[in-house]
């Protein structure tokens, strides 16, 4: 079959090293407009030639005899520091099936053994939700770097990993593995009402964050507005996007992507390579 336009002008692209952090990927939870895309995007871009890491949370749910999840020993056994606490991390790795792809997992006995993901029986959050954000987030980040992987674009999926951002702008700007990237977020619809927990906040105080402004009322839309604060460009990931959060991306000049509708590989290679690495924003 004769490749088309699109699919060529992807292969000018030169190969560039992603990394995809998301709160849920299909098909380790049920399909979402979160966990679609989560799965796509690497999975197109890493097809394309693309160097590709991705990680998510090891939320208890997932079964991970099914998907053959074992653990990373080499990666493992450090300790991530949450408000004065050591909390083991532990990561565990699998393949895509039908992708030639691997997602890593972010692991912790008293952050994710539970039975369920984000919200408990009764469809509220977690109370800890709060700590368990800031562990992903800081796990993500130091296991990046224990990897000695350099990445060029790193784009970012859901709530759950909105302290990224501003953890590798405060802290590891001057990191060789960070100092160049670019971050990306994505930006969907609202998922929860109400605010997690204050330890969020306190934990990145306890860090050495000087301005927790957006986290330190963490509701939905704070949360994202604390990522964009810290970002290069924003993707519309889904067509109810808060128009708060959009109108927040106009206000501070980022570009803004409209992935809302589908995964175009050849345009979001044209997003990555125009206007992220090369700070076209017009």
């Amino acid at each position: 079959m004769q490749a088309t336009e699109s699919e060529k002008a992807l292969t000018k692209m030169e190969k560039k090293r992603i990394l995809y952090i998301s709160q849920e990927i299909r098909p380790y939870l049920p399909e979402s407009p979160i966990s679609k895309p989560s799965l796509e995007l690497p999975k197109k871009m890493n097809e394309a030639g693309h160097e590709v890491r991705v990680f998510m949370p090891r939320f208890g749910v997932i079964n991970e005899r099914r998907h053959q999840l074992h653990e990373v020993i080499r990666l493992s056994g450090m300790n991530i520091v949450i408000n004065d606490m050591d909390q083991p991390l532990i990561i565990k790795v699998a393949s895509v099936p039908q992708a030639r792809m691997q997602v890593y997992f972010i692991d912790n006995e008293e952050y994710f053994k539970r039975k369920s993901t984000l919200l408990n029986d009764k469809k509220q959050l977690h109370k800890d939700n709060d700590e368990r954000a800031l562990f992903f987030s800081k796990s993500v980040i130091e296991t990046v770097r224990k990897l000695g992987w350099k990445p060029d674009i790193i784009h970012v999926h859901g709530w759950m990993c909105s302290a990224v951002p501003m953890y590798l702008r405060e802290f590891n700007s001057d990191d060789p593995h960070f100092a160049d990237a670019k971050i990306v977020y994505s930006l969907y619809n609202k998922t929860f009402d109400g605010e997690l927990g204050p330890n969020l906040a306190a934990g990145m105080k306890f860090d050495g964050v000087k301005d927790t402004t957006h986290f330190n009322e963490p509701n939905f839309d704070n949360l994202h507005k604390g990522a964009m604060e810290y970002c290069d460009a924003v993707v519309k990931g889904h067509p109810e996007v808060p128009e708060s959060l959009i109108s927040f991306a106009e206000e501070k000049g980022l570009p803004i992507f409209d992935a809302s509708e589908e995964i175009d590989k050849a345009a979001f290679k044209s997003f990555y390579e125009n206007v992220v690495l090369e700070d076209v924003t017009a």
